[in-house]
């Protein structure tokens, strides 16, 4: 089998097209191509009235070696890699040795649990929130009421954060053993929809996602896992011999007292009070950049208009989507974060008097609004020095003000863009109707961003509506803030995937620092599972060739 990259077509090519333009491609006769297999599609949209769909494919022939001479040198032809995945280990028969424990149930914590119970192991996932069926009701009672419940929300509960967002499925990640892959099938054996596996920008939305962790759930049951629902872990047990620290416990919210000699930390960004314990407890963390700002609204229609032209509306292309950055002249760089094509804002605080916002979208991709973060990075040494908890302090400080803003009732506060960038409050909406629940107040957002935000927004939003028309039309709406882009730590790990001081302890994922999305931090709760489960049952070396 040949892996064929980079075949472009005309948008609205036939299907018998494919075979066509592969047997151009590779310069053969039609009866010496066997079967045709896309493995990837995306879109070119650089020239918005000629989009080409982009292809890679894998391709069998008659005569691959003579194919593949042909067209020595060519980087868009090689042999097909093997994606499957394969366990690094598996529990010996009757192995009675200490459970592994996992701290969070979002996709890292998922994946992990997964892979450990597929191997044997029998894990125990801790998860401080609710199952995902009564968390969705949960997070509702926030949009609906303006009821918080600061353990079961958009942050906290079966599936994590990823649950209430667009649920895309794809990262910049360096995946040379095909990671993401072993968790995309995953999830399309839980239910996931099959384009996950070729589509080039791959999601799964909201309601998929609640249905698709269920199924999972299941699966690690039946393995042997063990799931605690709304139980959070308050405090770890740490011993010291000999100069070396290792964990040997967790105290939990209900009293207990769990022994633990091998876990995997995978909370999520949002898990402060966990943060501040195990610095509390001599674990090593580290201040890490992350950015802030507001999430900003355009009609899709809009969006699609500027991306696709002619061809806005197109069923194949779906709703379309945009990236774009700009350097400021004060040094920092504005960036569109987590864009949620045909989707809402969300309130997604998971503490009293704050006000946090995201974005979600369904599968269908089908509402009303187009929206993304619009954000600025800040940076430890900058901005909060001094202490490894001092970003949580520093988004705290800006949640509680957008409470404030906003009318201390969970409303976010808004703001037109024409008014903002005048400077001046806004009273009332025009075009642009905005998604946010429970309700957005108008006024003027440099009373809760800070000024060098304000500084590098405005100057960016001009620049922004020169590449993507009608992005900085005066009608379009911006609440404030968006605060939790990334976690404001880093749990830092050695190359054996453990704490640097910490025997025992496995950060992993967003939480810790080391993943953004749910498919990076899925791949890294494989990776974790994997040197966890090779620290109780090393795999036998290979053998030697020859000896």
């Amino acid at each position: 089998m040949l892996r064929l990259s980079d075949l472009a077509l005309p948008l609205d090519h036939a299907p018998e097209d494919l075979d066509a333009a592969v047997c151009a491609r590779l310069g053969i006769a039609p009866a010496e191509l066997e079967r045709v297999t896309v493995v990837r599609r995306g879109n070119d949209a650089r020239r918005k009235n000629a989009i080409k769909l982009v292809y890679t494919l894998d391709v069998l022939v008659k005569d691959e070696a003579q194919v593949l001479a042909a067209h020595h040198g060519d980087q868009h032809l090689r042999p097909t890699p093997d994606t499957s995945y394969k366990f690094v280990t598996h529990a010996p028969e009757g192995f009675e040795g200490p459970r592994p424990v996992v701290i969070g149930a979002g996709p890292c914590g998922l994946l992990a649990a997964l892979v450990l119970a597929q191997m044997g192991f029998r894990p125990i996932i801790v998860e401080r929130g609710k199952a995902v069926r009564e968390r969705t009701k949960d997070t509702f009672g926030l949009w609906r009421r303006s009821v918080l419940d600061t353990e079961s929300n958009v942050q906290f509960g079966e599936g994590g954060a990823g649950t209430f967002s667009d649920g895309k499925l794809y990262s910049r990640i360096k995946d040379s053993r095909h990671l993401g892959r072993k968790v995309l099938t995953e999830f399309v054996k839980a239910g996931a929809p099959d384009d996950i596996l070729t589509e080039a920008h791959p999601h799964i939305g909201t309601f998929r996602l609640v249905t698709m962790v269920m199924s999972m759930r299941e699966t690690i049951e039946q393995l042997g896992g063990e799931y605690r629902f709304g139980t959070r872990v308050d405090d770890f047990e740490v011993e010291e011999s000999e100069g070396e620290r290792r964990i040997t416990g967790l105290h939990l919210s209900n009293g207990e007292f769990l022994p633990a000699s091998h876990v995997i930390m995978a909370v999520g960004h949002s898990a402060r009070d966990t943060f501040e314990a195990l610095h509390d407890r001599g674990v090593y963390i580290e201040a890490k950049p992350f950015a802030i700002g507001v999430r900003i609204e355009h009609p899709q229609s809009w969006i699609d208009t500027a991306r696709y032209g002619d061809n806005a509306g197109n069923k194949i292309l779906g709703a379309a989507a945009y990236s774009i950055a700009h350097k400021a002249s004060n040094g920092r760089t504005v960036y569109s974060f987590c864009m949620c094509p045909g989707g809402r804002v969300v309130a997604a605080a998971s503490e009293p008097g704050r006000v946090v916002t995201n974005g979600m979208s369904q599968y269908s991709r089908a509402e009303f609004n187009a929206n993304s973060g619009l954000v600025v990075d800040i940076d430890p040494e900058t901005d909060y020095p001094g202490d490894p908890l001092a970003g949580v302090a520093f988004q705290r400080k800006f949640e509680e003000l957008a409470f404030k803003a906003g009318g201390e009732n969970y409303k976010a506060p808004g703001q037109k863009l024409g008014d903002f960038l005048a400077d001046r409050p806004s009273t009332e909406f025009g075009v642009v109707t905005p998604s946010y629940q429970p309700g957005v107040h108008l006024t003027e957002l440099k009373q809760c961003l800070p000024d060098f935000v304000v500084d590098a927004i405005r100057e960016a939003l001009p620049v922004f509506g020169r590449q993507v028309p009608g992005y900085d039309h005066p009608d379009v709406v911006m609440t404030g803030v968006e605060t939790r882009t990334s976690s404001p730590v880093r749990i830092t790990r050695g190359k054996d995937l453990q704490s640097l001081n910490t025997r025992g302890l496995y950060p992993a994922g967003e939480g810790a620092g080391y993943a953004g999305g749910i498919l990076s931090a899925a791949v890294d709760g494989i990776r974790v599972a994997e040197a966890l489960a090779l620290e109780l049952a090393p795999a036998e070396p290979k053998a030697v060739a020859g000896a």
